[in-house]
Order: structure tokens, then C-alpha cells, then sequence
């Protein structure tokens, strides 16, 4: 007797919890977190320094054939949407009444779950979303992203729209307080994990994105400042969608202090507020990346943004008027190099079909491409107010990659020793990788002469002893 009354009871306490659990939205994970998505640094395009909140399918689609006729066969992979998506009006804002009640209509279904608009995604209609755009992606050999903005539409909360999965609503998940609202973008409210209903909503987004066949998510407006509550629902929206995703974190600068919990959640995370063609934020990356280098781990990149070159803000509709990077061709070196040695994410921003072709030709050297995908323990040997060095270890035994950086604003030559600073001594073959040119062989130094902002990135190989 007494034993039937405790099994009852253990019954009841169970099914209190897994009531608890499925209100909350808190499924078991059908996917590990542990997988691996993004074993070496993301490399692809991004919409949105080209486009803004303003791309549409057959702008998206002939980046994405640009990408598999000239830069698949590189490493270039991801293909991915950026910023309101959902707009109709492509615009970066909605109008609100006094209230706060939107005045605008986004794309949205009747879960609160925002949509692709049909008249920029004519695919979409009927209820497709991006499931055809990400098929059309997919039957390239490319993966597809998008961009999210955290949290749940205004709009959603207005007309309380049911939480898929639950038994809630938008307004009992939503965080309506002044100091969770996104100040750059007034779309969204934020998701308060400690509410009924929060995680259901990520959960059925991320189901959403699962069926649609998306491979990254970029989410916006939650690195800077840092919310980890939502980063944390995010990931476990992912780990129970039952697809693997590369999960990106936007805008940095990311708080160092949170290093291990971005090691937990994210596969990638922006370090640096929006990079853009100005030497002044290229040369803050220097200080961004080496404090950061400590985490550059598989599956868990810092991200120093997307590579600001070729064609920009196409009729003026990202940041600054329309136009050709501003960057010098050796900035551009500087730029690509600092990526490669630091290994963050490749993402190209520019216009793809009417960025110069030697543009392009940068995004197309395997040898610096290696560099970025496979080199290990990836450092600042020194930086000073002229000049900087890095350096990192190669993929098989006796192989050094060293970067050097002329951080003046003329020419200048620097000399590199090989001693306990750099780690390594001896007599090295040496290679050119921008070059692609074998130059001789170096013993205790190299020295090289460097333009304005430029930089070189050698490989050097052990000579053996005689």
C-alpha cells in the first residue's frame, strides 16, 4: 500500500515537471549541442553591405550563382540574406502610433513568426518562406543563412498572437521595458526567459527555419550589449530544431568577460562594431583580434565582420552613399591577411558581380584561404604605432605562417627575427603567399619593405640541417 502511494506520487512530480517544461517551451535537444557546424571559419557573402535592408530574390539569387561559378571552388559557401527580410517596404524602420502599436504591416503568420515578403521573395508565397530560396542555394552546393533581429515583433504582441507549442501568447513572453528595446531598430520587442511562453516562441521560429532548410542565423541586436538570457534560449531553440545551424552573433564589440559563455552557445561572434572602409576601424581590429585570439577555437569563432570591398551601399541603401571601397589596394592586404592569421569568418560584403575583378582575385588565393581555414595557435608576436607582426603554425609539422603589418602612413621596411618571441629559429624556405612566389630562404630574420597600410604573409618552411 505504502509503496503504490509513492509511485503515485513520483508520477505526479513527474508530470509536473514535464508540464513545467513543455509550458515553458524547454524540449529535450534532438540535435547535440556539442555537433560540430562550423569546423573552420565561415566563408561566404552577406548582403548587407551592398544592399541593406534592401535585397531582394533576384538580386540574392545571382550573387548566389556568382558565388558558385567564382568563389564555391574557394571555400566561399554561405550565402546569406541580411535585415528585414520581412519589410515590404525594404525600409529599416516601422511607424508606430503613440502607444506603440505599428502602423506597418510586417510579413508575419499567425504564430507572431515573421515572413518573407512576397513582393522582394516572390518564392515565398503560399506559405513557402525561404524554403525554395534555400533549395535554389542548396542545389548550387552553397549553404544558406539569414539574418534574425532578437526577440518578437511588435506586431506579434499587439495581436497577441499564441506561441506555437504552448500555451501562451506574445504578450506573456514579450519584454516590453524601455531598456530591452533595440535602439537602432524599432521592429522587436525582446524575449524575457523567465516568462511563460519565451522559449516556445524561439523554439517555433528555429522549427520554422528547420523546415525552410536554413544552415546559419544570424541574429542581430544581442552581443552588444550582451543578452545572455536570449542567447541562451536561442541555443537551445537550435539544439531541439533537429538541424544543425551555424548560430552568429551581431554587433559587437562582444564583452570579453562573456568568452566562455559564447564558447558554450555561439559557433561565431562579432568582436568589432560594423567594420567599413576606414582605415581607423581596420587598425582598431588589431587590438580587437589579438585580445580575443585566446578563444579562437573549432566551432567557435571570434568574427572581426564582413570584408567591406569591392562595390558598397548599392544606391545608397547600407551605410554611406554608393560607391567602390574605399580601402587602397594594400589596406585591402592588411584587411584579408589580419583575417586569415586571426582566422576569423570570411564573409564577403561587397556587390559580387560589379566589384572589380582584381577584387574578386583576392578572394580567390588558396594559399592565403589555408591560412584563415587551417593554421593553429594564431598570435600577436608585437604591435607598436608603426608596425605589427603575427604569427601561427601551419598544418603539418615545420610550416610557420608569419604576417607583417606597416601600420604607418608611408612606406616603410621591417625586419622580423626568429627567435623565442616568435617561437621558432633556424633556416626557412620562404613563400609569398599574396605573391605566390618562392623568394629564397631566411635565417634568424626576414626583412621586407611594406606600403602604406599594407601587409605581407609569408609561409616559411624548416630547412633541414646538413
Amino acid at each position: 500500500m505504502k509503496s503504490s502511494v509513492y509511485f503515485r506520487i513520483v508520477l505526479l512530480l513527474l508530470s509536473g515537471l514535464l508540464l513545467n517544461a513543455y509550458a515553458h517551451g524547454r524540449h529535450e535537444a534532438r540535435s547535440p549541442a556539442s555537433e560540430v557546424v562550423a569546423p573552420t571559419p565561415p566563408m561566404g557573402w552577406n548582403s548587407y553591405d551592398a544592399f541593406g535592408s534592401t535585397v531582394n530574390e533576384s538580386q540574392f539569387k545571382a550573387e548566389v550563382d556568382f558565388l558558385k561559378a567564382n568563389l564555391l571552388q574557394y571555400g566561399w559557401k554561405y550565402a546569406v540574406i541580411d535585415y528585414l527580410w520581412f519589410n515590404p517596404t525594404g525600409g529599416p524602420n516601422i511607424h508606430l502610433h503613440k502607444d506603440g502599436r505599428p502602423t506597418d504591416s510586417l510579413a508575419m503568420d499567425e504564430y507572431g513568426r515573421l515572413l518573407p515578403a512576397v513582393n522582394r521573395f516572390p518564392s515565398a508565397a503560399g506559405g513557402n518562406g525561404f524554403k525554395p530560396l534555400a533549395d535554389y542555394t542548396h542545389s548550387m552546393g552553397l549553404k544558406f543563412g539569414i539574418h534574425i533581429m532578437r526577440g518578437i515583433p511588435k506586431q506579434a504582441y499587439w495581436d497577441n498572437a499564441p506561441a506555437k507549442g504552448s500555451a501562451y501568447t506574445a504578450r506573456e513572453a514579450a519584454d516590453t521595458s524601455s531598456s530591452d528595446l533595440c535602439v537602432w531598430n524599432n521592429s522587436m520587442y525582446g524575449l524575457d526567459p523567465d516568462k511563460p511562453g519565451a522559449q516556445a516562441y524561439y523554439n517555433s521560429i528555429f522549427d520554422l527555419y528547420a523546415k525552410w532548410g536554413v544552415d546559419l542565423v544570424k541574429v542581430d541586436d544581442i552581443a552588444h550589449p550582451y543578452r545572455n538570457g536570449e542567447i541562451e534560449m536561442i541555443r537551445r531553440a537550435i539544439d531541439q530544431c533537429g538541424r544543425p545551424m551555424v548560430l552568429s552573433l551581431s554587433p559587437g564589440e562582444a564583452p570579453i568577460s562573456e568568452a566562455e559563455n559564447l564558447l558554450k552557445n555561439a559557433n561565431m561572434w562579432r568582436i568589432s562594431g560594423d567594420m567599413w572602409d576606414t582605415w581607423k576601424k581596420l587598425e582598431h581590429n588589431f587590438e580587437l583580434l589579438n585580445k580575443w585570439s585566446p578563444y579562437i577555437k573549432k566551432d567557435h569563432w571570434p568574427d572581426a565582420d564582413m570584408l567591406p570591398i569591392g562595390h558598397l551601399s548599392i544606391k545608397n541603401s547600407s551605410v554611406g552613399a554608393e560607391r567602390m571601397s574605399k580601402f587602397t589596394k594594400d589596406e585591402m592586404y592588411t584587411l584579408l591577411t589580419l583575417w586569415s592569421i586571426a582566422r576569423s569568418p570570411l564573409i564577403m560584403g561587397g556587390e559580387l558581380l560589379t566589384s572589380p575583378r582584381w577584387v574578386i582575385s583576392l578572394l580567390q588565393n588558396r594559399e592565403v584561404i589555408a591560412v584563415d581555414q587551417h593554421s593553429t595557435d594564431n598570435h600577436q608576436v608585437f604591435r607598436n604605432d608603426s608596425e605589427a607582426a603575427w604569427v601561427a603554425h601551419g598544418p603539418t609539422a615545420g610550416i610557420r605562417y608569419v604576417a607583417l603589418f606597416n601600420l604607418e602612413d608611408t612606406a616603410q621596411t621591417i625586419d622580423f627575427k626568429f627567435d623565442s618571441a616568435a617561437g621558432f629559429k633556424g633556416t626557412f624556405s620562404v613563400r609569398d603567399l599574396w605573391k605566390g612566389e618562392d623568394i629564397g630562404t631566411a635565417e634568424a630574420h626576414v626583412s621586407t619593405t611594406i606600403g602604406a597600410h599594407g601587409a605581407v604573409l609569408y609561409k616559411l618552411g624548416k630547412e633541414q640541417s646538413r
